[in-house]
């Protein structure tokens, strides 16, 4: 972030609710968003970068072609070394070619198609490892939120039956430990459902990682479509 350490230590250290995550996640995310992910970008850059080299390794078979000049100032005497008559220039062209070389050219261009075979497979592979990534963050935030509703309906059923003990115990009908027993499968099932908040908010941070980023700013065309265009 380009701060110093500790510069934010007073904004995390204040104590604050596990914050709410959105419920669902959009399935048809599209796969453009893989690529803002740094370590496909700099695969795509070095498979485009071995490619264009095979064009220049092959530009060497063919001759190149220069067009050189000079211009400047030339006289014997130094008393007119600036004047119009001690000026001078020169154009023309000149040409290369490594007719002679075309063994050693045609090994680079190997060595160099080779280098971009290596960079495409290293760019496949990356682009399969993050997929993999986004469809295990996927799978494993769709089972957590469905454990968590689970839990949820646990917490409520646990909050009636203390109601319920605390109710048979102030009129007699049972002994305190029901109403004990109670209490400690309500904190149980009020303690498992913060844990699960907690790996809610971790594997949606995973996602996000996983794809670079949010996407947020992918809604927008939709919520867009459905209100209309802007009259301004």
């Amino acid at each position: 972030m380009g701060h110093q350490p500790g510069t934010l230590q007073a904004e995390l250290t204040q104590a604050s609710p596990i914050p709410a995550q959105p419920p669902l996640v959009p399935v048809g995310l599209p796969s453009e968003l893989l690529l803002r992910r740094p370590d496909i970008r700099q695969a795509e850059r070095r498979l485009a970068a071995a490619t264009a080299n095979i064009g220049v390794a092959k530009s060497d078979l063919f001759p190149k072609f220069f067009l050189t000049g000079a211009a400047g100032f030339q006289s014997v005497s130094a008393s007119d070394w600036f004047t119009g008559d001690s000026k001078f220039w020169s154009v023309g062209p000149t040409m290369q070619w490594r007719i002679f070389d075309a063994g050693r050219i045609r090994g680079n261009i190997r060595v160099q198609n080779a280098r971009q075979e290596e960079a495409l497979a290293i760019y496949e592979k990356t682009v399969l490892m993050a997929f993999e990534e986004v469809e295990n963050g996927l799978v494993l935030y769709a089972k957590e939120q469905m454990r968590r509703r689970f839990l949820q309906d646990a917490v409520t059923s646990s909050q009636k039956s203390l109601e319920t003990a605390n109710k048979l115990y102030a009129n007699g009908l049972t002994d305190f430990l029901r109403v004990l027993d109670a209490e400690r499968s309500l904190y149980q099932a009020q303690d498992a459902l913060v844990q699960s908040d907690r790996t809610i908010s971790a594997n949606l941070i995973s996602l996000y990682k996983s794809l670079g980023g949010g996407w947020e700013l992918f809604e927008q065309p939709s919520a867009l479509a459905q209100n209309g265009p802007s009259t301004k």
